[in-house]
């Protein structure tokens, strides 16, 4: 006879409360990822860099507010990317939602597969507008717009020596190498 082991999904609500009670600690690098709880990989310095840079050219608009780290609730998942730019509107009462969002950004050294393969999807279906992947070890970064429940419709990609612009402000050009840092 063989036992099936099942699988018991957590809602976002039962993962918060895991944090609140100290079943999961603050400092524990974790996410919910469609009802299960996902250990995150650690940062390297490439990561930690890229992340301030983005913070700094991001947060100097006054029209939006930068959350780094933070999760955003989306359906039955609370992943924590590196940055999300949010309405200035935003409520302040509750976790931010893709209602909140203008562009989500995950930086990637070595949790890029991950990140395409399955938070790409997560935010599309969420109908966040726009994700950047930005890939520190190819040395480029994954522009996905155009959110369907399929996926995105739109990939492009900026390598060293380019500008790109978010779609929240078209006339905010961002050096891809100010982005990705010195070269090797």
């Amino acid at each position: 006879m063989t036992v099936q082991l099942r699988q018991r999904a957590f809602t976002v609500e039962e993962y918060q409360r895991l944090g609140e009670v100290g079943i999961l600690g603050e400092d524990e690098h974790v996410e919910l990822i469609e009802g299960q709880i996902v250990e995150m990989n650690p940062i390297g310095p490439g990561h930690i860099w890229s992340v301030i840079r983005l913070n700094g050219v991001l947060a100097a608009r006054t029209d939006v507010i930068v959350s780094v780290r933070n999760p955003i609730r989306l359906d039955r998942s609370a992943p924590e990317p590196d940055l999300v730019v949010l309405r200035a509107d935003a409520a302040q009462h509750r976790t931010p939602s893709p209602l909140d969002a203008l562009l989500v950004i995950e930086v990637a050294e070595s949790s890029l597969e991950y990140d395409r393969a399955t938070k790409a999807p997560l935010y599309a279906r969420a109908g966040i507008p726009e994700l950047w992947i930005v890939d520190l070890v190819g040395e480029r970064i994954e522009v996905y717009r155009e959110p369907s429940p399929h996926g995105y419709r739109v990939l492009r990609f900026f390598a060293r020596g380019e500008r790109l612009a978010p779609e929240f402000a078209p006339n905010l050009l961002i050096d891809v190498d100010t982005i990705l840092g010195p070269s090797a």
